[in-house]
């Protein structure tokens, strides 16, 4: 409950001493919380402080009722980790290739030429209930129900006819 009268103190007249206690009691947890889940210590500290300049801000927004002071805090580090998490695999403008892409390989041309020449008279042997629905499925992009809900067939038959047509075209694209 002392948590709890903290947070009101914070929320109802700012008192620093008040967050003080709070940032001395949960910084130090919350950094090893974040180190623990995979997080560098740089990246840990900076993390916890920003999820305790947060609580700061947004202490208006805890609401016992719906959870307690350790449990909230933890929330909002737990998010702040994932953005982090998900800010690193985003490239970074200056990461992004520029210009033009390099010309690719003569051979890797011919190469897919071919194969695009085998896929379409592979497609061309399929019966034709078959080939549409591939036709359907891959070049038209739509998803088997959207394929049962423009032919009137029943989902099962697209889905078996697809799958017997893709064995169809293993087998002849093997050869």
């Amino acid at each position: 409950m002392m948590w709890v009268s903290h947070m009101y103190a914070v929320q109802d007249t700012q008192d620093k001493t008040a967050f003080a206690e709070l940032f001395s009691h949960f910084a130090p947890r919350v950094k090893s919380f974040l180190m623990k889940s995979g997080a560098s210590h740089d990246v840990a500290e900076e993390c916890a402080q920003d999820v305790m300049a947060t609580l700061w801000r947004k202490a208006h927004l805890f609401d016992p009722a719906k959870a307690s002071v350790s449990t909230w805090i933890f929330t909002i580090a737990r998010n702040r980790r994932i953005d982090l998490l998900r800010k690193q695999r985003r490239p970074e403008p200056e990461d992004l290739p520029w210009g033009p892409e390099a010309e690719p390989d003569q051979a890797d041309v011919i190469a897919l030429q071919q194969e695009t020449q085998q896929l379409g008279q592979a497609l061309a042997q399929l019966p034709e209930k078959q080939r549409i629905l591939i036709e359907k499925a891959y070049f038209g992009d739509l998803s088997h129900s959207e394929i049962a809900a423009e032919t009137g067939l029943p989902l099962g038959t697209i889905k078996s006819r697809i799958r017997l047509a893709l064995e169809r075209l293993r087998h002849n694209l093997k050869c």
